[in-house]
């Protein structure tokens, strides 16, 4: 039976830069250590790892591939979707778009982490 899913794995060229990003979200940061570093939101963790300093063969090829998060959309939820992109531009982050409505019901725009991995924030719609 399954329980819950609670954190995803992400290999990053720069741990330290990845996780300042992810502070500057929102994220509180509950572990670093030399080339990893896990950040949670609630009760779900992002991990992310030094892909340079994966050394175990088995996922060195994996670590270093490329293009990082091809059809991967993340899906974070906040209360206020336009002061929330507002502090992100105040703190001079660059979404990669701006707040729209869509058919499906969302209120939502997309961030690029360091590693541009496509964070979706986004709203409910009420009607």
């Amino acid at each position: 039976m399954l329980k819950k899913l609670d954190s995803l794995l992400f290999y990053v060229s720069n741990v330290n830069k990845t996780a300042e990003f992810y502070k500057e979200l929102g994220f509180e940061q509950r572990t670093t250590k030399k080339g990893m570093a896990v950040l949670n939101l609630s009760e779900f963790s992002l991990h992310f790892r030094d892909k340079n300093e994966e050394n175990k063969l088995e996922f060195r090829a994996e670590a270093t591939a490329e293009p990082k998060g091809v059809g991967l959309y993340i899906y974070i939820e906040v209360g206020d979707i336009d002061n929330y992109y507002k502090g992100l531009l105040d703190k001079g982050l660059k979404p990669s778009s701006k707040p729209r409505d869509w058919p499906w019901g969302n209120r939502e725009f997309v961030i690029r982490d360091p590693d541009s991995y496509k964070l979706v924030f986004y709203q409910p719609i009420k009607n």
